[in-house]
């Protein structure tokens, strides 16, 4: 089939809720993307920060077939596999956490820490002790819990009315916070760096301060890493690069969702939590048929594994350095600012971000906007220095152009 066909195809048979580009892919190849028509694309996007590792990376393939050897790609969690303890216990030893729940996605992972924090609040607090406290520009799923605590306009009002018990305050704005705390509220959910919304990195006060507001309120402090963890900011979990990597101290969470990188594609999510919210947690309370499956676990260990190494780690941190400073010398008089942390980039323009992404793609370029006026940089980790000095000069030709 020739891509009009793949297009036409899917059109008259797939939900339209996407707004797909004008080509078909066919493969990939580190950071490249190669379409139907031969045509290459250095890559900025990563399935939306999910292929840390890039694509036909040889050490997810022979993971993947090996684990495909067994022959058991599910079994269901009625019963012990070594995989999913494995990633577990590498997930516990890599963060602050004591136990880990897996399930299939990002939303999927903050519906279940949101669950958890109630079933804590109940327990520690009474019946009234349910209340979510989230921020602007959050976002944090499309299912009706997730949902509720996204609050945008346009995602939300088609589908109202929503989870109840969630209220909002400012992001990077203590006080703000401060004025929606009482006895009621049993967990604040956050972004350490806002992804959708428009990478907005949280300042240590504000994280250090939702610490210190939880504790003294006795509700769970959720960090929602599901686009910054996993390595994308230079440190294993985006929170450990507040602090050198210490666990157990200030800026360290109750519960922390992560998803997109964890298993280079497939489809994984993953609540982490310390010991005294998994006390508050019982059998039957919560399950999923196909989450923490034997392939998926083994995928997810491998990529955890090679990420978490220092030297890997260092180079993430580099290479967004680099990136950040080649962005700096663009010299554009569309570039407002440029925000982020390792290869989590933001860079609001003045300017239609969708206008950039469409251009990229006749520049051979992959992009993606975190909202109307943010261009949002999240290639592969593994993208190389000469592949960032590529990926900057094309930009600086479309934004030259415009």
């Amino acid at each position: 089939m020739n891509a009009q066909e793949v297009i036409e195809l899917e059109q008259s048979h797939v939900l339209g809720v996407y707004g797909r580009a004008p080509f078909v892919l066919e493969r990939g190849e580190g950071s490249t993307l190669y379409d139907t028509e031969g045509r290459a694309y250095l890559d900025c996007v990563a399935g939306i920060a999910v292929n840390a590792l890039g694509y036909n990376d040889a050490g997810v393939t022979q993971a993947m077939e090996a684990a495909a050897a067994t022959g058991m790609l599910h079994v269901s969690n009625l019963y012990h596999t070594a995989p999913h303890a494995r990633l577990a216990a590498l997930l516990c030893e890599s963060s602050f956490a004591d136990k880990v729940h897996f399930c299939n996605s990002g939303a999927e992972a903050n519906e279940g820490a949101f669950k958890f924090a109630r079933r804590y609040g109940r327990a520690h607090g009474g019946e009234d002790k349910v209340e979510i406290l989230a921020f602007t520009n959050a976002f944090h799923g499309r299912t009706m819990g997730a949902l509720a605590a996204t609050p945008r306009p346009k995602y939300q009002d088609p589908f109202k009315p929503l989870m109840p018990g969630v209220r909002f305050a400012e992001f990077n704005n203590l006080a703000s916070a401060r004025a929606q705390m009482d006895a009621r509220v049993c967990a604040i959910i956050v972004e350490p760096i806002q992804g959708e919304g428009g990478v907005h990195v949280a300042t240590p006060e504000f994280l250090t301060g939702l610490r210190a507001l939880a504790d003294e309120f006795d509700a769970l402090l959720i960090y929602d890493e599901v686009q910054c963890g996993v390595g994308r900011t230079g440190s294993l979990w985006a929170y450990q690069g507040y602090s050198n990597g210490e666990q157990g101290d200030s800026f360290a969470p109750d519960i922390l969702t992560a998803a997109k990188p964890l298993a280079a594609g497939l489809p994984i999510g993953a609540i982490l939590m310390r010991q005294r919210v998994a006390a508050t947690i019982h059998k039957g309370d919560h399950g999923s048929t196909f989450a923490g499956g034997p392939l998926v676990t083994s995928v997810a260990h491998h990529v955890v594994n090679r990420i978490a190494q220092p030297a890997f780690l260092a180079a993430v941190e580099a290479k967004g350095k680099l990136l950040h400073d080649l962005l700096e010398e663009i010299n554009s008089p569309h570039i407002i600012e440029i925000r982020g942390k390792g290869l989590m980039l933001g860079v609001e323009l003045d300017i239609e971000a969708a206008e950039v992404v469409n251009r990229g793609y006749a520049e051979g370029l992959i992009l993606v906007n975190a909202g109307p006026h943010v261009l949002r940089l999240v290639p592969p980790l593994v993208i190389t220095e000469a592949e960032i000095h590529e990926v900057v000069a094309r930009l600086t030709r479309i934004l030259h152009a415009l």
